[in-house]
């Protein structure tokens, strides 16, 4: 292509340095600016994006022609299509769920199954759905179809909390390939999160959140109160154990009372036993340090002042047993009280004592009054 610049402009090329040319240049033929643009979009590029209205018409176009819909009708049933997406509130994956399901047998049959199954929650059926996406028939399904709808039923899953159900069948979806990627990913994280999968609930996390622009608000912000939920969670700690007791209280809400709840009740036992156990052993540790410290007795703190044993630890030192006795002198008085105050000590002292106690102590007084006189 042959650019012609203006007349008047052609002398002060002439006499412009030679990088000053070349910027002048690159400024007529529009380079400064799509270079530019370019490094932007380097730093913007993620791992999934919403189709673009041509990119939708096309695919979807595709879609149907492989299902047999015929030329006369596909104008205006992607008319209609289009226009029931472009609504703010739209739900995409149910759109076009419902959609696939008129024109595709094996959608159908597995939209009315999962309706039913999870309305009755029949354990039979719900395993039906998840097993259907594995079948020859689903997988010959147009990509966005198959991606699409199988990622329908993997939501629809969750929202009712079979969310072992859900991530076997997020296990058979692209999520990256159907009409809502940001539904599919958020829902496969949440499902993931429930089942304390911490590693991938936060790789589902941050993919979704490479997007954030094209992301619903709702997502962004829960996916973001998740990741920092996740993050801490350590492996044996009382967090996961209350965790997986709050599993095992939704399968038993679900009416799951088979192998995987009591599986998961063993494991709480056995988080149990090894918590209690590591916590005895730094007891233990902590104890011989503070031993070893002390050099095996009593120490001696700063300013002299002597510390407490522990109550663990055997004193040193040693001595014959002799102790000098207590002589009760005769000018002390004892038990040589006025007979109404004697009384009354006696009731004080043996109010809360049982009756031979308290005649015991009465007679003991009685004694000491007796061998005074």
């Amino acid at each position: 292509m042959i650019y012609h610049y203006p007349l008047a402009l052609q002398p002060t090329l002439k006499r412009t340095p030679l990088i000053l040319l070349l910027l002048a240049l690159a400024g007529v033929l529009g380079i400064t600016r799509p270079l530019q643009l370019g490094a932007d979009e380097l730093k913007k590029t993620s791992s999934w994006r919403l189709l673009n209205p041509t990119q939708l018409n096309e695919q979807l176009r595709n879609a149907f022609g492989d299902l047999g819909t015929p030329e006369s009708e596909m104008d205006g049933l992607l008319n209609q299509l289009l226009l029931d997406l472009e609504n703010d509130q739209a739900d995409s994956l149910e759109i076009i769920a419902r959609t696939m399901g008129q024109r595709s047998a094996i959608v159908g049959q597995l939209v009315s199954l999962l309706d039913n199954s999870i309305r009755t929650g029949d354990d039979k059926e719900i395993d039906a759905c998840v097993q259907a996406l594995q079948s020859d028939q689903w997988k010959s399904l147009p990509s966005l179809v198959r991606n699409t709808c199988g990622s329908w039923i993997a939501r629809n899953l969750a929202q009712n909390r079979f969310f072992d159900e859900a991530s076997a069948a997020f296990g058979n979806v692209d999520p990256l390939s159907t009409l809502d990627p940001a539904a599919s990913l958020f829902y496969r994280a949440a499902s993931h999160h429930a089942l304390l999968n911490k590693d991938d609930a936060i790789s589902d996390l941050n993919l979704l959140l490479e997007n954030e622009d094209q992301c619903p608000e709702r997502y962004r912000r829960t996916a973001k109160m998740m990741l920092a939920d996740l993050q801490p969670l350590k492996e044996d700690s009382l967090d996961e154990i209350s965790r997986i007791m709050g599993d095992v209280t939704r399968r038993l809400d679900l009416g799951r009372a088979g192998k995987q709840v009591k599986k998961q009740e063993q494991k709480i036992i056995d988080k149990l036993d090894k918590l209690i156990e590591d916590l005895e052993q730094q007891q233990q540790q902590q104890q011989q340090q503070q031993q070893q410290a002390n050099g095996g007795q009593g120490g001696q703190s700063q300013g002299g002042q002597s510390t407490p044993m522990n109550d663990s630890q055997i004193a040193g030192g040693g001595g014959n047993g002799d102790v000098d006795r207590k002589k009760i002198q005769q000018k002390d008085g004892w038990g040589n009280l006025p007979p109404a105050e004697r009384q009354e000590a006696i009731q004080q002292i043996s109010r809360d004592l049982p009756t031979h106690y308290r005649e015991a102590i009465e007679a003991y007084f009685r004694k000491l009054a007796t061998d005074k006189n």
